[in-house]
C-alpha cells in the first residue's frame, strides 16, 4: 500500500517510533534519524535480551521499530543537520514526537521544513501540542495517561489508582497514521503538504468520551470499580484452577443468566430471589462473586471460557503473556507474531499491526542496529562520494 512513501523518522519514545512502525511495515521505506550520543529512547532502556545492555539489545525498540533503516548522525553539528535536511529533502513525510518547540530550536521547524521541501508532510506527535502553557514539558506516557483522567477510574473502590504505563501512547499511533494517509492522499490531490500537531493529552481524553458525557449530562464524577460495571453482574475475573489462572466473565440479562446457571449445573443458590434480576445480583455482588469462583476454581480457565461461550456468554481468559506468544490459536492463524532474524539478541518475535488489508501485504522487518544503514543512506539516498562520508565521520557527524 506504501511503496514508494519515503519516511524521515526524528521519533524518539513510543508513541513515535510505534506509528512510524505502521507505515514502514506496510512497505513505505522510513531512515529513522538517530546518533549514538542520543539514542532513541528504548535503545537506552528497558527490557535486554539475557540482561545484557546494549542499544540493539532493547526488547521495546526492537518490537517497534521494525522495518526501518537506521543512519546515526549527531544533530548538534552542522553537518549533521545539513545530512538531516537533505533527508527532509528526499523525503514526502516527516514525524517527530520531541516536546513542544524542539524541532523549532533544533532548525527543522515546519517553516525551515518547508523551505528544503515545499510541499512535506510534517506529524509532530508530543505529549501536550505545540501550544499552550504546558507545552514546553516533556515527559512519557504514564504521566497522560494520569492527566487524561484514564489512571483516575482505574483501581479498586476506596484504593489508590493503579497505574497503567504508558496507555495512551498506544491511542494516539491510530490517529496518527490516519491523519498521514489523509495529508498523502491530499497532496496527491493538490500537491500541498501540511502540518500537524497531535496532542497525545487530547487523543488520550478521547477515550475518556462517556464519562466526560456523563459529568457533562448529570454532574457525575466517575469514580473507582475494579472489575465491577453498573450495568452487568457476574461481572468480574473469577480464579481457575492452576497457579494463578483466571477467567473473566460479563453477564448481561436475564437470558444470559438463566445460560449462565445452566452451564454451573443450576446449584441452588441460583434459585434464591435475591439473584433473580439484574438488580438484585449487583446488590448482592459480592456474595454472588464468591459463589460463581467456588465453581470456576474446579476448572481452567480455557474450560470455563468454552462452556460460558458455547452457552452465548461473554467469557474469556486472562492471557499471561506466555499464552499471547505461545498458545493463542486465533492470533496463529492470523500469523500476528513474526518471528525475525537478528544478529544481536538471535529470533525474537514481533507484532504487525493489528489489521489485515485485502489488497496490500504486510511484510515485518526486523528493526535495525544503531547506524546499520548508514553507508546505503548517505550513498545510495543522497549520493554522497566515499571521500565526503570519510569527511563527515572524521568530524563526528556521521557516528
Amino acid at each position: 500500500m506504501l511503496e514508494g512513501v519515503k519516511v524521515a523518522d526524528f521519533t524518539w519514545a513510543l508513541v513515535g517510533p510505534y506509528t512510524v512502525k505502521h507505515l514502514a511495515d506496510y512497505g513505505a521505506e522510513v531512515i529513522k534519524i538517530e546518533g549514538r550520543a542520543r539514542p532513541a529512547l528504548y535503545r537506552a532502556g528497558g527490557l535486554f535480551k539475557d540482561g545484557i545492555p546494549g542499544f540493539n539489545r532493547g526488547g521495546t525498540f526492537n518490537l517497534v521499530e521494525t522495518s526501518k533503516l537506521s543512519v546515526a548522525i549527531n544533530l548538534t553539528l552542522p553537518r549533521g543537520m545539513e545530512i538531516a535536511k537533505r533527508l527532509v529533502a528526499w523525503a514526502d513525510v516527516v514525524v517527530e514526537n520531541f516536546a513542544g518547540g524542539v524541532m523549532e530550536r533544533l532548525g527543522l521547524g515546519y517553516e525551515e521544513l518547508k523551505e528544503v521541501k515545499p510541499d512535506i508532510i510534517l506529524l509532530s506527535s508530543c505529549m501536550m501540542g505545540q501550544a499552550g502553557p504546558y507545552a514546553w514539558r516533556g515527559g512519557v506516557g504514564p504521566l497522560l495517561t494520569a492527566l487524561s483522567g484514564i489512571t483516575n477510574i482505574t483501581g479498586w473502590p476506596n484504593g489508590e489508582p493503579i497505574e497503567l504505563g504508558p496507555y495512551t501512547d498506544f491511542i494516539a499511533p491510530h490517529f496518527n497514521v490516519l491523519t498521514i494517509l489523509a495529508a498523502l492522499d491530499y497532496r496527491r490531490r493538490t500537491g500541498k503538504g501540511q502540518y500537524f500537531d497531535m496532542s497525545q493529552y487530547e487523543n488520550g481524553i478521547h477515550f475518556m468520551a462517556p464519562l466526560v458525557l456523563d459529568y457533562v449530562v448529570n454532574r457525575r464524577v466517575a469514580s473507582r470499580m475494579g472489575n465491577h460495571l453498573t450495568y452487568a453482574a457476574p461481572h468480574g475475573a473469577y480464579r481457575c484452577r492452576g497457579e494463578d489462572r483466571w477467567c473473566a466473565i460479563a453477564i448481561f440479562n436475564d437470558e444470559e443468566w438463566e445460560s449462565f446457571c445452566k452451564v454451573i449445573g443450576n446449584p441452588v443458590w441460583t434459585k434464591d430471589p435475591k439473584f433473580s434480576t439484574l438488580l438484585g445480583r449487583k446488590e448482592n455482588e459480592e456474595k454472588l462473586n464468591s459463589l460463581v469462583e467456588e465453581w470456576t476454581i474446579h476448572y481452567t480457565a480455557e474450560e470455563v471460557m468454552t462452556q460460558m461461550q458455547v452457552a452465548g456468554v461473554a467469557a474469556g481468559v486472562v492471557q499471561t503473556a506466555e499464552d499471547l506468544l505461545e498458545h493463542d490459536p486465533q492470533l496463529r492463524h492470523r500469523h500476528f507474531y513474526w518471528t525475525l532474524e537478528h544478529p544481536e539478541v538471535g529470533n525474537y518475535r514481533s507484532p504487525r499491526p493489528p489489521y489485515v488489508l485485502s489488497k496490500s501485504p504486510c511484510e515485518v522487518r526486523r528493526a535495525p542496529l544503531l547506524g546499520e544503514h548508514n553507508e546505503y543512506v548517505l550513498k545510495e539516498v543522497l549520493g554522497m562520494s566515499d571521500e565526503e562520508i570519510a569527511e563527515l565521520v572524521m568530524e563526528g557527524a556521521i557516528e
